[in-house]
């Protein structure tokens, strides 16, 4: 098998190469079409087709008087490879852009073993060695199927997780972003955590007596103004005005940042805290600093003040007194739920109604009880 090139026919196709390959066509070695020409000092060779393909050497003529008029105008010339590459270049596999988005984002996802587990055991199987391009709606019908019998939530989780993922990959220039709109399932398993009241007076005395003062500060602070764990990770001095008496919450979960109130309560705490720290570390700027005086990242500590006030072992501190934080607003009937949305920094009050917006479950007996007072029952 000859594969050098060779001029097609020098006089009448200027520039236009052709070698035999190995295959037939039409009883005769099928023919391999090239074109070349310059582009500023790079000589470039580029692959056209074969006979077999529909092309000949009067095509490959057309296509490289096309590219020599776009070098001779300054226009950017691609050849197919070059199309090919670039868009491999951003259209890379799932599998690929998933490994990047655990090794960039994994040092702040709090959840990283539980994703990387679920990402392995639902998203891999199925979509591992495919193209963001190549994730149709079908595909992820097949993944509903495949989990049919899991609860909602854990659908739920897997399809923000591949969302998550896509959305990472888009941001990056690593693939196009979605053709279509995952549908989400009805997550209705969801746990809304609160304290009764002795088990708030218990937490309180616990915390206010314990000896750990950064970590108690931590609670108390999550309790009185319902921050999130890592959002008072990553609270700086300057991110506390003492005068206007705001918190500024910097890149929440909603979003770009925002400030929220700060109660005489919670300036207290945050008083305190600051005192705790210019004795401990005097040369961090994190108002709850980690260690060596760097951002925190974890806070293990909370369970064993959880374990000495008595509170439920499925009681996860940070989480459950944001729940009881809102809850206890809403069913105060001194807030509206968009005060509530701002207080908690939810992109909107829609949100904060259908997870918050509920009776404890003493209003909902004393409801009950005015209810059946008022159709004549008591």
């Amino acid at each position: 098998m000859a594969t050098q090139k060779k001029r097609y026919h020098p006089k009448k196709w200027a520039g236009v190469y052709v070698y035999e390959t190995s295959e037939k066509y039409a009883g005769a070695p099928d023919l391999c079409f090239y074109i070349t020409y310059r582009s500023g000092r790079r000589l470039v060779w580029e692959k056209i087709g074969k006979t077999s393909e529909g092309y000949g050497p009067d095509v490959a003529a057309e296509i490289r008087a096309e590219r020599v008029k776009a070098v001779r105008h300054g226009e950017e010339v691609k050849t197919a490879k070059d199309i090919r590459r670039e868009k491999a270049e951003k259209d890379k596999p799932f599998k690929e852009i998933a490994e990047a988005y655990f090794e960039i984002k994994g040092p702040s996802l709090k959840g990283i073993v539980t994703d990387r587990n679920r990402y392995e055991k639902h998203l891999v199987p199925l979509c591992g060695k495919s193209t963001v391009s190549e994730i149709t709606p079908q595909l992820v019908e097949e993944l509903r199927k495949l989990m049919g019998e899991r609860k909602p939530a854990t659908l739920w989780n897997t399809l923000e997780l591949l969302r998550r993922i896509v959305n990472f990959g888009y941001k990056t220039n690593r693939c196009p972003a979605l053709s279509f709109q995952i549908e989400m399932p009805v997550k209705d398993n969801e746990v809304i955590e609160y304290l009764k009241p002795d088990e708030v007076t218990t937490f309180l005395e616990t915390v206010r007596c314990w000896p750990v003062k950064d970590v108690a500060n931590m609670l108390l602070l999550a309790f009185f103004t319902g921050m999130r764990r890592g959002e008072m990770f990553k609270l700086e001095t300057h991110d506390l005005d003492f005068h206007m008496r705001l918190i500024r919450i910097r890149s929440p979960k909603g979003g770009k940042s925002i400030s929220i109130g700060m109660s005489d309560v919670a300036s207290g705490v945050l008083q305190d805290q600051l005192a705790w720290r210019a004795e401990h570390f005097p040369e961090s700027n994190y108002v709850f600093p980690g260690k060596f005086g760097e951002m925190r990242k974890d806070c293990s500590a909370v369970d064993t003040i959880k374990k000495a006030a008595g509170l439920p072992a499925k009681f996860r501190p940070f989480h459950g007194l944001r729940h009881h934080f809102a809850v206890t607003l809403a069913n105060s009937g001194q807030f509206t739920l968009d005060m509530i949305a701002e207080m908690l920094t939810h992109k909107n009050a829609e949100f904060t109604k259908k997870k918050y917006g509920q009776f404890l479950p003493e209003s909902m007996t004393a409801a009950g009880n005015a209810a059946a007072k008022i159709l004549g029952g008591l």
